[in-house]
């Protein structure tokens, strides 16, 4: 019996020793096999949501911001020179960059061919600003430029060439108005489109200072014919819904449009202008609905060393442009700033809005602003001066 029992412990002692093997080699077995497993990376378009197509409509509406003429008079361009040598305009606009920003067109006009430190700067009466003067632009918003004016010529062809160059430098920029060969005048007509509305934009000016460009060149500055013009908006007007164009013209310091004015803005909304935007008076005019035109005779300067409250007064245009379902254009919300280019003696140049303004800055302001309010309105309440 006693046998049996021993018998039977050694037997129990293998069967323990025969599991405790198996599980040690299983054991085993597993990390073995664990360690052969290799983490992949994880697919970086694994966890992605599959693309699908938008149903959503492009909003067929326009933000857009207006301003007039920049001037770069000797006293603006010393006032922003620094010890390197550079120039930056940027501490002038500070008090109107929240103004500008944001719109999905934004236009001015350079009044002053940018030539560039190597044609030497000058001003008045033949002008050059340096390229900072650019830059500061389209820093702050701006990318329908305007090129065409009395001092296109001014450094001659040199000029324009540098001029269109650099702001061939500048991409999103809308840039017409000057061109350095007869193609690249051709390639100033181009269409652009945004939020489901296509555009196109032109420049003419109608005055020259005497200054031409030479026989055969004549695309280095785009002056007005109405020949000239209808052949250009033929070119884009079946292709696009809006179509803006820029127009030196006009008497200088006036507050008044002439009888020129008048029927070039007569003619441009017969060939199916929808807005006309006008300079080079460097004094607001009226704003005035010819049919389905709208048109701003002019918009003053936005900054130069002129020193009347004329001449120092601009207006900032915000408006919204809208399509409707067969294609019209119309325009809503047209509001306007105005603004006031502060300066003392030479120095410390500054744009303000006038609601900004105190008799420090402007003696007299409230009166001005109301001056240049009926300015604006006397042909209606097209635009709310604010």
């Amino acid at each position: 019996m006693k046998k049996k029992k021993r018998k039977l412990k050694t037997w129990v002692k293998i069967f323990l020793f025969i599991i405790l093997f198996v599980l040690i080699v299983l054991t085993l077995f597993y990390f073995y096999e664990a360690s052969k497993i290799v983490v992949q990376p994880k697919d970086a378009n694994s966890d992605k949501p599959k693309t699908t197509r938008s149903t959503s409509k492009p909003s067929n509406k326009l933000s857009m911001v207006m301003v007039g003429d920049c001037l770069i008079h000797r006293f603006v361009y010393t006032d922003a020179l620094r010890s390197d040598g550079t120039y930056s305009f940027d501490d002038m606009f500070t008090e109107v960059a929240p103004l500008i920003k944001g719109y999905d067109l934004a236009f001015y006009n350079q009044e002053s061919i940018i030539g560039g430190k190597s044609l030497g700067l000058s001003a008045y009466p033949r002008f050059n600003s340096p390229e900072e003067i650019g830059d500061t632009m389209v820093n702050l918003g701006f990318n329908l430029v305007s090129l065409a004016n009395n001092h296109t010529m001014d450094k001659g062809e040199k000029g324009v060439i540098n001029s269109v160059n650099y702001w061939k430098t500048k991409p999103g920029v809308y840039y017409t108005g000057q061109a350095i060969s007869n193609e690249d005048r051709e390639n100033n007509i181009k269409i652009e489109e945004k939020n489901g509305i296509k555009y196109a934009f032109l420049a003419y000016t109608t005055v020259t200072n005497g200054l031409l460009p030479p026989s055969g060149k004549e695309y280095l500055t785009n002056i007005y014919s109405k020949e000239k013009a209808k052949k250009d908006i033929d070119s884009v007007k079946n292709k696009v819904d809006l179509i803006i164009v820029s127009m030196h013209w006009g008497e200088e310091y006036t507050t008044n449009p002439n009888s020129n004015q008048k029927q070039v803005a007569k003619e441009l909304s017969e060939m199916g202008i929808n807005l006309i935007i006008g300079n080079h008076a460097h004094s607001i005019q009226p704003v005035e609905m010819i049919n389905d035109t709208l048109v701003f005779y002019a918009l003053g300067n936005f900054i130069s060393a002129q020193d009347t409250p004329d001449k120092q007064t601009g207006a900032l245009v915000t408006l919204t442009i809208n399509k409707d379902q067969n294609g019209k254009i119309t325009f809503k919300d047209v509001k306007a700033n105005l603004l006031y280019t502060y300066f003392k003696g030479s120095h410390n140049f500054k744009v303000y809005p006038y609601v900004k303004l105190n008799n420090g800055l402007l003696n007299n302001y409230e009166t001005y602003y109301n001056k240049y309010k009926a300015v604006l309105t006397r042909y209606g309440n097209i635009v709310e001066v604010e």
